[in-house]
């Protein structure tokens, strides 16, 4: 009975076989451990990876709204310029005919020939051009904020 119990208790410490197997297994559990290791350090290197991209991007589409800030601010300042001077158009171009109209009734009442130049029709309708439109260079830099 004491060579059963013997066998019995010994388990796989007595048998090489086992003994064998356990070593292996103990061999392969280190091992996953390491690769699990290792993967955890990749895919925290990834993610420290990714998350400076975030931030580089963020900066990168802070730039690109300030630009875009600084443009439709140029464009608000020159279209209200343009307005300004649309008025101004149309104000001298009143002026212009009302002082056509002063000359021709003085021409008819002193029955002298003076020359009245006619109002051209650019300033009357400014959107018609007498020339074909040309393009205008102007530099990059005139577009940077």
């Amino acid at each position: 009975m004491a060579s059963m119990k013997q066998t019995s208790n010994s388990g796989s410490d007595g048998d090489p076989r086992y003994a064998g197997m356990d070593e292996r297994k103990r061999k392969r559990m280190i091992s996953n451990r390491e690769s699990a290791k290792r993967s955890r350090m990749r895919k925290q290197q990834h993610l420290q990876t990714l998350i400076s991209q975030v931030t580089q991007l963020q900066n990168e589409n802070s730039l690109i709204e300030e630009k875009i800030n600084g443009a439709t601010n140029m464009y608000a300042g020159l279209a209200s310029q343009n307005n300004v001077l649309r008025a101004q158009l149309a104000e001298l171009t009143d002026r212009l005919c009302s002082l056509n109209s002063v000359l021709q009734i003085a021409e008819e009442v002193s029955g002298l020939a003076m020359d009245i130049p006619e109002i051209p029709d650019t300033l009357l309708e400014p959107w018609q051009f007498p020339c074909p439109i040309q393009p205008v260079s102007a530099p990059a830099s005139m577009f940077q904020c």
